[in-house]
């Protein structure tokens, strides 16, 4: 038994204009549901939805996860960067260097977010979310490869990078040095259960996660935490 990656989550302050924003640059649809809010459904081959969920918390430091957006060309590059910045984002200076050739970003609530250049081999294969790119240790990569049932595509100095076999985004683990976390984090994820909801529970855990108490915790939901401290959600039927 494995869990499913339902959705990546998001705390907002304010839900709907982070949707808009989203849905805008990416061309997915924007629902609301009564249990969900506001939710984006994916439009390609992604295999998750994103879910915004109110917070009245501010944003605080860069966070652990971020999109990396896909290029085909120099010219599409620039587009998506011009949509972005039309819907309310900004460029955003996380100490880039001048000769790099992605483009950094915020969006309105300063979530940050990289359009990456045409030509990237590492996401050659990938549609225009190319990858969730994150900071977090080899053993959080091996945890979530075992938690999802996705394989190792990519396994090199302490970096690593899972990939659903149906295809969507690379998720990656940068290695060492890590930034300190503080507070809750900004981006979550949502995990489906095919199965017996208590024993997949005990399997993560085994894996190496815990339960945890965190503010802003969904209804419905057990709330976890992976070897880093990253916190998720496994959805029950309730």
């Amino acid at each position: 038994m494995t869990s499913r990656l339902s959705a990546l989550c998001f705390d907002a302050n304010d839900p709907l204009l982070l949707g808009r924003f989203w849905a805008g640059v990416l061309g997915w649809e924007m629902t609301e549901d009564a249990r969900d809010g506001i939710v984006l459904l994916p439009s390609d081959d992604t295999g998750f939805r994103i879910r915004f969920g109110s917070t009245q918390e501010p944003k605080t430091g860069p966070n652990r996860i971020h999109f990396d957006l896909t290029s085909t060309s120099l010219e599409a590059q620039q587009e998506t960067v011009a949509r972005a910045l039309a819907l309310g984002g900004r460029h955003h200076d996380v100490g880039q260097l001048p000769e790099e050739d992605h483009v950094v970003l915020a969006d309105p609530e300063g979530n940050e977010f990289c359009v990456i250049e045409a030509g990237n081999n590492f996401l050659a294969d990938c549609g225009f979310i190319g990858a969730l790119s994150s900071d977090g240790s080899q053993d959080v990569g091996y945890f979530w490869s075992k938690a999802l049932g996705w394989p190792l595509v990519w396994d090199q100095d302490q970096e690593t990078a899972i990939r659903s076999p149906h295809g969507g985004p690379k998720v990656t683990w940068g290695g060492p040095p890590f930034r300190a976390k503080t507070g809750k984090n900004r981006l979550h994820f949502d995990l489906a259960v095919d199965g017996e909801e208590e024993a997949e529970i005990d399997r993560l855990l085994s894996l190496g996660a815990t339960r945890i108490d965190f503010a802003h915790g969904e209804v419905g939901a057990v709330a976890m935490a992976d070897p880093d401290g990253n916190e998720f959600c496994v959805l029950t039927q309730a």
